[in-house]
């Protein structure tokens, strides 16, 4: 029995509307996993040079996490597209491990440009997931990128949160229309 109500609803579409067999992927498919991949591995970049720069425990956590999240999405990814027969987008080369106290403070970001650099990103995955899942002809393409979104809507929940408690939440000014009674 799945655990939570997600599941089972999944479990659900996925018996209703199976293709069987499955159509060759059309262009746009392919172009929406390759985009997606990109932003996967580039995301896995961005997030090792955000550990090699913050001493910050809790978002160096969060860090390690959204990073492992991204890789599995990407070796997900990488498998279906390999399945499919086709070829992988090129990805940049893993980042060494450093020392982020050797960094001078004007040539590193701080924490919080890295927590809104990482939700910039984390807004534009879910973007992309959902936009791929409601182009997607195919119904395992689409169930795939609905799971990315939702994956990756969990991050966005958590890093919203400590954004919030440390003050690095960029948040527009509140628009108050003139003749509004004040309550």
């Amino acid at each position: 029995m799945p655990k939570h109500a997600f599941e089972a609803l999944l479990k659900v579409y996925h018996s209703l509307f199976d293709d069987e067999p499955k159509p060759a992927l059309h262009v746009g498919e392919v172009m929406s996993c390759w985009t997606y991949l990109t932003v996967l591995e580039e995301s896995v970049a961005l997030e090792q040079l955000a550990i090699n720069t913050t001493v910050d425990k809790e978002l160096n956590d969060f860090l390690h996490k959204t990073m492992g999240g991204a890789s599995s999405q990407a070796t997900r990814l990488k498998d279906f597209l390999q399945q499919e027969g086709i070829p992988l987008p090129p990805a940049s080369e893993p980042k060494p491990v450093s020392d982020p106290t050797a960094i001078p403070l004007g040539a590193k970001m701080t924490d919080s440009e890295i927590a809104n650099l990482v939700s910039v990103k984390i807004a534009s995955s879910i973007s992309i997931c959902a936009t791929s899942a409601a182009q997607s002809v195919r119904n395992d393409v689409g169930i795939m990128f609905f799971e990315f979104q939702t994956e990756v809507m969990k991050y966005g929940a958590i890093l919203k949160s400590m954004m919030k408690k440390r003050g690095w939440l960029k948040i527009p000014p509140f628009y108050y229309p003139p003749g509004k009674p004040n309550s």
